[in-house]
């Protein structure tokens, strides 16, 4: 090409109006580049324990709750999946997406086929909910006229026999609308939001046990009563003293390996007769 086609082609891309995109396209471009050149790195949280007299354990894990004014409006019917406890003991339910029910008794679920997109839970009672981290799809659990929609954290919703629904928050951040209500209310852990009778109200609750200067066996009476699993501790053992704080929603395998790791013991769980002995 000569010199005045060269200047020529030029001058019309210089002159040229760039082809114009939306804001959320941007958003998306700009997104996608920054978790390329960025990526993120995976965080380890660490715990430490003193295997003197006194253990004190903590667990905070901070992700995100809120209600969502909006999505009590967009309700759908949940079918295809029903799952209901008629037994006297809680029951436990991994979800489609890894997300873990600890379903109360008198108490059921449904969702849809297709929860692994599509998120939406419906109880009916009261269940424990830790769910599994998905930005992409947000977990929601409706209960009468509230909606809680979720990326990854840990809370109870419960509904009363007067149609009262309460969330207690074990971990995490929490935002909470109710139709029709301009006013929002946010919540840490160990607060607890209760909506019933056209009355919203916040509250602070127990999210922790305490056993302190406590016998090792009065731990594995806990476990046997709030986890269903019969505790076998060696006789020596048994009235070795113990101070602790444990989360009451922590999960079981934690504690066991805490107390393994004390007092340098082995264990063996057996799921098929619900039974922890350490040895």
């Amino acid at each position: 090409m000569d010199k005045e086609n060269l200047d020529e082609e030029f001058k019309k891309l210089w002159n040229e109006t760039p082809a114009s995109h939306s804001e959320s396209t941007k958003e998306a471009s700009w997104e996608e580049f920054q978790a390329k050149a960025f990526p993120k790195k995976r965080k380890i949280k660490p715990w430490r324990y003193y295997a003197a007299a006194s253990v004190l354990l903590f667990v905070l894990i901070g992700t995100g709750i809120y209600f969502n004014n909006n999505s009590l409006k967009e309700k759908a019917v949940l079918a295809g999946n029903v799952i209901e406890n008629t037994t006297k003991k809680i029951k436990y339910v991994v979800l489609p997406d890894n997300s873990k029910v600890e379903l109360s008794p008198n108490s059921k679920i449904s969702y849809g086929d297709n929860f692994a997109l599509n998120r939406k839970i419906e109880i009916d009672g009261e269940a424990y909910f830790k769910v599994k981290k998905d930005k992409q799809h947000p977990f929601q659990v409706f209960c009468n006229e509230t909606t809680t929609t979720v990326l990854g954290t840990s809370f109870i919703v419960k509904e009363s026999n007067q149609k009262e629904v309460t969330v207690e928050l074990y971990e995490g951040s929490v935002q909470m609308n109710v139709n029709g209500e301009n006013q929002k209310w946010i919540l840490k852990p160990g607060e607890k939001f209760t909506y019933g009778n056209h009355i919203a109200a916040v509250a602070e609750f127990s999210r922790f046990i305490d056993f302190d200067d406590a016998k090792l066996s009065a731990l594995g009476t806990y476990i046997e009563e709030n986890y269903g699993y019969k505790v076998n501790i060696p006789q020596e053992y048994s009235t070795q003293k113990i101070t602790i704080r444990i989360n009451k929603k922590e999960d079981l395998n934690t504690i066991v390996q805490l107390i393994a790791e004390m007092y340098n013991l082995n264990f063996e769980i057996n799921e098929d007769l619900k039974q922890i002995t350490f040895q």
